[in-house]
This record gives C-alpha cells, sequence and structure tokens, in this order.
C-alpha cells in the first residue's frame, strides 16, 4: 500500500479522493524518477567511498605485513652530544602552545611543553595566549613567570585582536626576533601533554632528511572511557590515526597535518606561504600548501601524545562543524591550485583531489546522511524507487567494519557507533554545504571547549559510572546533589535544557525516520523498520540534548 492508499483510511472519502489525485498526479511522473536518479547518485558515490575504504585497508594490511617503520624507511639517527660543538650542535626549536581561555587545561599543557627533555639553551617555549578573560589571563602568565624562574625558556606573548584565530596567533608567534634562530617549530594545542622524550624522537627526521617538512605523531585520548559519546569519537578517530594518516605517509609522503602534536621545518613552513586563515582548517591548508610545493610527510604512530576529546555535546557538534566546514570550503579555493601546479606527479594530485578531499571529506559526509536517513526511509513510503540490497545493507556492512578495526575494543559498541555517526552526519552534511557554497557560518571559530579533570569540578567526590546506555551522561544522579541551582546562569534547570540542549534539526529527522518506520509496519515491504526506530531513537537522544558529558556553569 503506498501513501495515497493510506490517506484513504485516515480523511473522508471527498478529501481523499482530491489528495490521492493530486498524489497520484504528482508522485508518478516527478517524485519516483527524482528519487530514483538520487538513489542512483548515492549508490555511485556509496562505490567510491567503499573502493576507497577497500583500497586503504588492502594497503594497511600490506603495510601491517611488509612494510617497514618511519624510521626504517627514511633516515633517522639519534641525536648525539658533539664534544667540541657542545650543544650548539643540537638545532634550535621553537614549541608554540596557542590557547583561549583555557583555565581547565593550562597548567598541563605548559608544564608538559616545559619538561620536553632538549638542551635548555637550544629550546624556546612560547605561549600563545588569545584569552579574553582577564583572570585566565593572570593565571596563564603567572604559570609562564613561574617555570621562567626555574630557568625555562618560556615566552608569555599576548596580541591585540583575536584576527585570524588559531592561524592568526601562530602566525603573530613566527614574527617574534627570537623566533629567526628557530630551525624547527612543534605546535600543541592547550589539552596536548607530550611525553619528555617527543623531540628526540622526532627532530632526526628532519635533522636527516631535508626533504621532510613534517613530523607528525599519534592522538592518545586521556577521557576516552569518560561516557559513551567519547567512546564514539575514539572509534572514528583511532581509524583516522590507525589507517588515513599511516596510508597517507606511506604511499604519497602526504596527509592532513592535525594543528597539534607535530613538528615543522619552519622553512618549509614559510616557503609554503605561513598560516592562513582564509579557512577554519589552516592546518590542512598549510600541509596541502607544503605537499604541492614538493615537501614530503612523515607520520609516526608508535609516538602518542595525550589530549583531552570534547566530552559535552555542545563542544562535539561545534568541532564537527568546523572540521567538516574547512576541508569542504578549502577544496572549493585549493583545487584549482592542485591541477595547476608542477612540482608533484600527476598521481599524487589525483591523490589529494580525488581521495584525500572529495571521497573523505565531502562524499562520506554526503552519503552517510542523504543516503541511510532520507532516501532509504524514503523508499518505504515509495515502494515504485528500490535500492538494490548490496547497496542497503552490504556495502555499508563492510565500510562499517572497515571503520571498526581501529579500535577493537570498541567492536560491542558498533551499533551504537553507527546509530551516532548518522546522527552526525546531519551536522556535518550540513557543513559541507556551508563550506561548499561559502554561506553564513563558513569562517565560523569556537574554540572546543576542555573540561579537565572532571571529578575535581565537582569537589573532587568519586563517582560511580553507570553502564552504557544510549544517550550515558558522565554525570550521575549523585552528581545532581552537588549542584547548586544558583551556579547556572539561567534560570532553571528546564530553561537550561530548552535555550541550550534542544535540537530542532535532529528532532526533526528523528521525527521522519519515526513515520517512515511506522509505516513499514503498517503497509511496508521493505522491513527497514528496526533500523528506523533505532535511528529516529538516536536523533530523539541527540535532539533533546542528552548526549555525552553534562556540567554546569560556574
Amino acid at each position: 500500500m503506498d501513501a495515497a492508499s493510506a490517506a484513504t483510511i485516515i480523511f473522508p472519502d471527498r478529501i481523499s479522493g482530491q489528495m490521492g489525485l493530486m498524489w497520484q498526479q504528482t508522485k508518478a511522473p516527478l517524485i519516483v524518477p527524482l528519487l530514483k536518479l538520487l538513489v542512483y547518485l548515492c549508490l555511485a558515490l556509496s562505490i567510491m567511498l567503499f573502493v576507497e575504504r577497500v583500497y586503504m585497508g588492502i594497503v594497511i594490511v600490506w603495510l601491517k605485513l611488509f612494510g617497514r617503520k618511519p624510521e626504517k624507511r627514511y633516515k633517522w639517527e639519534a641525536m648525539k652530544d658533539d664534544v667540541e660543538l657542545g650543544n650548539s650542535a643540537y638545532p634550535m626549536v621553537l614549541v608554540q602552545i596557542p590557547m583561549y581561555n583555557e583555565k581547565e587545561v593550562y597548567q598541563l599543557s605548559i608544564g608538559a611543553a616545559c619538561g620536553l627533555s632538549w638542551p635548555s639553551d637550544r629550546i624556546t617555549i612560547q605561549v600563545l595566549d588569545d584569552s579574553t578573560d582577564p583572570t585566565i589571563k593572570d593565571l596563564v602568565e603567572l604559570e609562564c613567570q613561574r617555570w621562567a624562574s626555574k630557568g625555562i625558556n618560556i615566552k608569555y606573548e599576548i596580541r591585540d585582536s583575536r584576527n585570524g584565530y588559531k592561524a592568526g596567533a601562530l602566525k603573530e608567534g613566527m614574527k617574534h626576533s627570537y623566533v629567526k634562530q628557530c630551525d624547527y617549530v612543534a605546535i600543541f594545542d592547550a589539552d596536548f601533554e607530550p611525553e619528555p622524550d617527543f623531540l628526540w624522537r622526532t627532530i632526526p627526521f628532519l635533522v636527516h632528511n631535508p626533504d621532510i617538512a613534517l613530523v607528525q605523531a599519534r592522538w592518545k585520548f586521556v577521557n576516552a572511557d569518560e561516557c559513551l559519546m567519547t567512546r564514539m569519537q575514539e572509534m572514528s578517530l583511532d581509524y583516522h590515526f590507525t589507517v588515513e594518516q599511516e596510508v597517507g605517509s606511506s604511499t604519497y609522503a602526504f596527509f592532513g597535518f592535525n594543528g597539534t602534536a607535530g613538528v615543522w621545518r619552519i622553512s618549509a613552513l614559510n616557503e609554503a606561504g605561513g598560516w592562513k586563515d582564509r579557512t577554519t582548517v589552516e592546518d590542512m591548508d598549510l600541509a596541502v600548501r607544503a605537499s604541492l610545493k614538493g615537501w614530503k610527510f612523515v607520520y609516526v604512530g608508535d609516538l602518542k601524545v595525550k589530549n583531552e576529546l570534547p566530552s559535552t555535546f555542545k563542544a562535539y557538534r561545534y568541532q564537527q562543524h568546523r572540521w567538516s566546514c574547512g576541508p569542504a570550503n578549502l577544496f572549493k579555493k585549493m583545487v584549482g591550485e592542485i591541477m595547476r601546479t608542477k612540482k608533484v606527479t600527476l598521481w599524487k594530485k589525483l591523490y589529494v583531489i580525488y581521495s584525500f578531499f572529495f571521497v573523505r571529506k565531502i562524499v562520506a559526509h554526503i552519503v552517510t546522511f542523504v543516503f541511510y536517513c532520507v532516501l532509504l526511509p524514503a523508499t518505504v513510503l515509495f515502494p515504485e524507487v528500490e535500492v538494490p540490497k548490496w547497496g542497503a545493507v552490504y556495502i555499508p556492512s563492510i565500510i562499517t567494519l572497515l571503520n571498526a578495526v581501529g579500535t577493537p575494543r570498541s567492536l560491542h559498541l558498533l551499533v551504537f557507533w553507527i546509530l551516532f555517526e548518522n546522527v552526525m552526519s546531519l551536522h556535518r552534511t550540513k557543513a559541507t554545504f556551508i563550506g561548499l557554497l561559502e554561506a553564513g557560518r563558513v569562517n565560523e571559530w569556537v574554540v572546543t571547549e576542555k573540561l579537565g579533570d572532571v571529578k575535581s569540578k565537582l569537589g573532587g567526590k568519586t563517582l560511580k559510572k553507570p553502564r552504557i546506555r544510549i544517550g550515558e551522561r558522565y554525570v550521575l544522579v549523585q552528581c545532581s546533589r552537588l549542584i547548586v541551582r544558583e551556579r547556572f546562569r539561567f534560570k532553571s534547570r528546564s530553561h537550561y535544557l530548552i535555550v541550550n540542549r534542544v535540537h530542532v534539526l535532529e528532532l526533526g529527522v528523528g521525527a521522519y525516520l519515526f513515520l517512515c518506520g511506522c509505516y513499514d509496519v503498517a503497509f511496508g515491504k521493505n522491513h527497514y523498520f528496526i533500523y528506523l526506530f533505532l535511528q529516529s531513537i538516536a536523533f530523539f537522544v541527540a535532539g533533546v540534548g542528552y548526549v555525552g558529558t553534562f556540567v554546569p556553569n560556574s
């Protein structure tokens, strides 16, 4: 039974007859052909994504079985003391820490940077503080003075405005006179804690291989077990580091700089044009420009730097907007330049344009939402439109399993991950189109909120973790007793929920999926209703903000 037939059950005969006639006149010549066209297009894009995932899977298996570690592929020798030259035998290293109102984590990052093992007269720590909160600025400056009193060469730098955001801060930091003496620059975001031997393991790549511009380390998530949302993030990012970065480094010596936990050759950075703030992915922008100049990148997966995942849904949404909008916008601005460059091979150009940008940064987001959250449910209402089983089941199942290889410990959470990624695909798809069309929020930059130690924020109480469930939150019922209502900047908890946690788009998509599920149960033949109901619940949960950690504003 189609939608027109169902209408005769709900509406009186005359009304339903008119509606049915209008529906039949519109459906057959317009809606059905359009849906079929979109299904064919999405199937083609799904195949592209499938081939990309399988290709990377084959490469990573080959690398695991027969590949050589970066220390073997490139010349790598430990830095040694020189009796005659003394410490001048070691290159000068600049360590930059950009931060913005990082009250919860500034001590961690500054302390870790000051704890890096390197000759003290050959390293400069540069804290680039764009904080707008005077209290936090004072705290950061005092922390820098404390380390300076211990003999650490640390510079506290501020500027008059936040123009260019992170890119602007890094660019301004490179202008200081003492930077001219430096050969390399290591960059760490405010929540990153490198191990003391970080420079000893990365600098030799740059010293002994003059064609290498960047050495990138892997991220290690200290709060992955904080809530179900952080576990989902860990699964996605582990695939990125375990597969995407490794494959790019081993095959084309190119991958996207992650913006932190990496060391750049300053001459390569300058040759590429330095930091630019034309998009919200200044790190990827720099990496692409440097690659087009012929520079190579090395990813060291065995070197891990601790950092914090965003654990509030609000922070994660802002981060994903930036990570989805920025690459799409950069692709639009650089595709012509990539095609015109003559310093790299045709195969590398194709890899950057097709694989790195088009498939991973655009197709992946659009297919996930449009196909699995819009078109597939729509086929329930339009039985004339059919999706082959290989497109509806086999391809997404294989892609999902390939994505899961990065985090074996979370295989039992695969269903939750699928539902959560489909929810986030709405936000990512919207951001991707904003980037491609350069719409209103294209250059929106909201710094990802860091919570630091959640326990200490709640008075140091030991909390019992709940069992994992949809919409799990780290802050339990016990924590609510510790929260004083006056701490909220809203009139009440309900006011806070309405203002800060209700997301209309997610609720709208959830309602659409739920209705499609009900229709499938009553009249359908596709038997998609189990998926539709589960996915609608996931959208409803996200729509009311019951995801991640909830910490009241102090």
